[in-house]
């Protein structure tokens, strides 16, 4: 089993003929169920799942939660015994929301094609690790499906070009891309972003956010593993898998900052490094950025997973007139002036906010008017490949460069299941280049 990104790069409407079979019908469907009967609530819409792992169990539940008549009914994952785990373990909770026969269940690299392939599957929901994201995304996308896909969006450049092309692709399709950053639908951050740009903190000038953490999950290579194996069970540790912590964990702030903010930054300047990760891990433990934002407004970002340190995920956000505090979790948002007195508070949930998107996703489909909104969370991730960059070369790094030069392409050229991948590296300033 082999797959080839790069193949999607030269064309990023190529498919498998089978594939673009199954979505030339698929489509045809979804038109006229869109005409006919997007709106009636009783309609059961099917889902599929690509990647069956905690996080795809998580948005499962979540969508099983907050949903009715919605219904799983094809999964797939590199280990089949996540499926079938992630599968019992739904079923107990959910009944009959979810109804996963065995031959609908898919295993290995290819198996997520058989998802897209199925025409009963109308919403694809993308869990995998984040370097497969933009090739799975643009692929379901093809295949006529609506898509929910977990956050970052890539952990590259030619993958950000790949999301850009899908983003525009659903819109002409008429199907949805909501992205796993639950921020833009909890109440505190969404009531906080719209009082910062009424001006209620007077003229943004600057802002911090931090990603601390002690420590992150890892796995031991298991006898018989081939290397692509290994690092696929073990991804948060190999760039092209999870982009960094900045990438994967991170992105959540960034996206947060970019949103207050109108937009990406126009640089970044950073540094950071490595101290306690094992031997064989790619992973920094931490990095610290200042992106610049129009109008030399800077915002300083700090990532790092050290264990025995103080945790912090929040956001600060100057003003002129006042400062904005928005908690991370369920921390909740407030304003104070510069006497230090409050003038604004709001609780959030962030449980909530997870089951929201889910809902909103669903209720778009329903309505037969899709939410695409792919670019956004792309161009969140690619801020934070621009601040992984900036602190693995030690250069400042700009969007123009990100998005007009950068030839940065991470995913192996032709990945196979039982093949060899280069040993692992990590990154060190002054010697890696910008690509």
């Amino acid at each position: 089993m082999t797959t080839n990104r790069r193949a999607m790069l030269r064309n990023t409407s190529a498919l498998s003929a089978t594939v673009v079979a199954a979505s030339a019908s698929s489509r045809f469907v979804h038109a006229s169920e869109s005409s006919n009967h997007d709106s009636d609530p009783d309609r059961v819409i099917k889902l599929g799942i690509i990647g069956a792992g905690g996080r795809g169990a998580g948005a499962l539940n979540d969508s099983f939660s907050i949903n009715e008549n919605v219904q799983l009914i094809a999964m797939a994952d590199v280990d089949r015994n996540n499926c079938v785990r992630t599968r019992d373990l739904l079923k107990k909770r959910h009944g009959d929301k979810v109804m996963v026969e065995e031959d609908r269940i898919h295993a290995g690299l290819d198996g997520y094609q058989k998802v897209l392939e199925d025409p009963e599957v109308e919403l694809v929901l993308i869990a995998s690790p984040p370097g497969f994201h933009p090739s799975q995304i643009a692929e379901a996308v093809k295949a006529g499906k609506h898509v929910f896909a977990e956050k970052p969006s890539c952990v590259d450049t030619a993958g950000y070009k790949i999301c850009l092309a899908a983003h525009d692709e659903a819109e002409k399709n008429g199907t949805a891309i909501v992205t796993g950053t639950q921020y833009r639908r909890q109440v505190n951050y969404v009531e906080a972003v719209k009082r910062i740009h009424d001006g209620e903190i007077g003229e943004i000038v600057s802002a911090q956010s931090r990603y601390c953490s002690n420590s992150i999950w890892y796995k031991n290579r298991k006898e018989g593993m081939s290397d692509t194996q290994y690092q696929i069970d073990n991804w948060m540790h190999f760039i092209w898998l999870s982009g960094d912590q900045i990438c994967e964990q991170a992105v959540h702030n960034i996206d947060a900052m970019n949103w207050v903010m109108g937009g990406a930054p126009e640089t970044a300047y950073g540094s950071g490094g490595r101290f306690t990760r094992p031997e064989n891990s790619e992973m920094w433990d931490s990095m610290s950025i200042d992106y610049t934002y129009p109008g030399n407004r800077v915002l300083s970002l700090m990532c790092r997973q050290i264990p025995g340190t103080q945790g912090d995920n929040g956001n600060v956000v100057y003003g002129t007139k006042g400062i904005a505090y928005i908690d991370a979790m369920s921390g909740g948002s407030r304003f104070v002036d510069w006497s230090g007195k409050e003038t604004w508070s709001k609780k959030g949930s962030i449980s909530d906010a997870y089951r929201q998107e889910h809902k909103d996703l669903i209720d778009s489909v329903r309505a037969g008017n899709p939410i695409v909104e792919l670019r956004q969370t792309a161009d969140s991730s690619l801020t934070a490949v621009m601040g992984r960059l900036a602190c693995y070369t030690g250069q400042r790094v700009d969007w123009d460069f990100m998005t007009n030069k950068s030839t940065l392409n991470l995913f192996p050229e032709n990945l196979d299941w039982n093949g060899e991948l280069p040993p692992s590296s990590y990154a060190v300033p002054g010697k890696v280049k910008l690509t």
